[in-house]
């Protein structure tokens, strides 16, 4: 099995679009559009599930989405239940103020999985500060750009052409031109788009 049916397979698993193969995803070619339906012989059966299983869907459907590993996932409810908000609003907090993520977000690459790629090999600074750990987690009022040395490299020109596909959320504020961002305000439950039931997943941790 290729690399590329994989990834495919993990949208057609949760039943949505997790966006891991960026342009792809917009395309008649995305595998999801074709086949609604999970991989297997009883992809299209009705099936009944357990309400465990249900939770553990929801789970995988937000950890897949993300494209984080399970102790990685774990470590942000941990954070979420320790904090003084709403776990699962302040779990969702967490994922969607993720470097990675707010790259992807702001239009600079095709795929969180690209995002991560590109912040390892250092093209982004924040407030100025070259930073090339993914999971970085940003606040209100930073500014991310392109480092000066990066700004023709062609992954972050075509994720930048390919943007027009995607909506930026209102607590980011995306500068093509300029290749910035700025992070206007931390995003609110209604502006966080992953169609997830995060109390299920709080239900599931707290078994």
């Amino acid at each position: 099995m290729s690399c590329s049916n994989s990834v495919c397979k993990l949208c057609r698993r949760e039943n949505m679009k997790l966006f891991l193969k960026g342009d792809r995803c917009y395309s008649d070619k995305c595998a999801f559009e074709r086949r609604p339906y999970p991989p297997g012989q009883h992809g299209q059966s009705r099936l009944k599930f357990s309400e465990f299983a249900l939770q553990l869907r929801e789970k995988q459907k937000a950890k897949r989405y993300y494209g984080l590993s399970e102790k990685q996932f774990h470590k942000y409810f941990e954070m979420a239940d320790q904090s003084r908000e709403i776990t699962g609003n302040a779990l969702l907090k967490f994922l969607e103020l993720r470097l990675d993520n707010v790259i992807y977000t702001l239009g600079f690459a095709n795929s969180r999985r690209e995002a991560r790629q590109l912040i390892s090999h250092n093209h982004f600074l924040i407030n100025g500060k070259r930073v090339n750990i993914p999971s970085v987690i940003v606040k209100k009022g930073d500014v991310i750009e392109v480092a000066q040395a990066s700004k023709e490299v062609n992954k972050i020109q075509a994720a930048i052409q390919a943007v027009a596909r995607r909506t930026i959320p209102s607590w980011l504020d995306a500068n093509h031109a300029a290749l910035k961002g700025t992070v206007k305000d931390v995003p609110q439950r209604d502006e966080v788009t992953i169609p997830v039931e995060e109390s299920m997943i709080v239900e599931y941790y707290s078994r």
